[in-house]
């Protein structure tokens, strides 16, 4: 009987976590959601080439990263 008890009382809280969480959750259609992937996508791909910026010593490397570092800021400022 103590674990009907015990079951009903967590469920009374999950009940009442449930009915104080906020109920509203946005919708986003598919553009924007394509938007938002392909913004995730840019900045990971910003912090691997910073990454390996950081552990690069060739001048040439660095400079093609540094190219690539600056076109990828301008895709995410377009996205902005």
């Amino acid at each position: 009987m103590a674990r009907g008890w015990e079951s009903k009382s967590v469920e009374a809280q999950i009940e009442a976590a449930a009915e104080n969480a906020p109920q509203h959750k946005a919708v986003l259609n598919s553009e924007t959601a394509a938007k938002l992937r392909h913004k995730e996508g840019l900045l990971l791909s910003r912090n691997r080439v910073t990454q390996q910026l950081e552990a690069s010593r060739n001048l040439l490397h660095r400079k093609m990263l540094e190219q690539a570092l600056a076109d990828l800021a301008a895709q995410i400022a377009e996205l902005d």
